[in-house]
């Protein structure tokens, strides 16, 4: 697992003071570790994409980032403009005040419209689990699948907690073994990182893969 271990990681910078100069160099270290994928904001794909061309690496950005609060038809042209622009792989924040609200609706629209968006592009739905009940987590996930979506996302590393090995379990549980789960928020460690994919991760978020690959 350890051998491995890079193909499971989103090598991430999220920050809104990233450079150019740093994207670059997350897009640098992603094909020299072999990174699944750079995770980067929206305005950096073109960046990305370019600088990723013939590799294997994917491009991942973010969408309705981090509050997930906007509607699904800004989420929707986000996502179309992401993948025109060199994305394959979009994380989204799904409505998380629609889900408190128990608006199943709501929620099931605004992720389906971004995997419809998407076209043939991975679509990852953020729950921010740590803003949620266990009967929401198990909603969020049931709603992501029944949507379309490609992975469930334990949070977006901006919120008030990070990836837990419970919620990646319960996470894991809930979709079955067919869909993806990705820990993100807080992997900071090779330990920590290994024991989310014990819990049924299959892609670790995260700004310390070169450490977590080093360690």
């Amino acid at each position: 697992m350890t051998e491995k271990l890079a193909s499971y990681i989103d090598h991430t910078i999220l920050k809104p003071e990233a450079t150019r100069e740093e994207i670059l160099k997350l897009c640098a270290e992603a094909v020299k570790y072999e990174f699944a994928a750079v995770c980067i904001n929206p305005c950096y794909v073109k960046t990305a994409a370019k600088a990723l061309a013939g590799t294997a690496v994917k491009v991942c950005t973010v969408i309705g980032f981090p509050l997930g609060a906007t509607t699904a038809a800004v989420k929707a042209y986000e996502a179309a403009e992401a993948v025109a622009t060199g994305a394959g792989e979009l994380d989204m924040v799904l409505n998380i005040g629609a889900l408190k609200s128990r608006d199943e609706g709501a929620v099931l629209k605004d992720i389906a419209a971004v995997v419809k968006a998407a076209r043939d592009g991975v679509v990852k739905v953020i729950l921010e689990a740590p803003l949620l009940t266990e009967e929401e987590k198990i909603i969020a996930c049931r709603l992501a699948k029944k949507a379309g979506a490609h992975y469930v996302k334990s949070s977006t590393g901006f919120g008030p907690g990070g990836a837990t090995a419970g919620d990646i379990r319960l996470m894991r549980e809930t979709v079955g073994p067919a869909m993806g789960v990705k820990a993100a928020g807080g992997v900071r460690t090779k330990q920590a990182a290994l024991e989310m994919i014990a819990a049924g991760a299959t892609r670790i978020g995260t700004s310390n893969g070169v450490s977590i690959i080093g360690a």
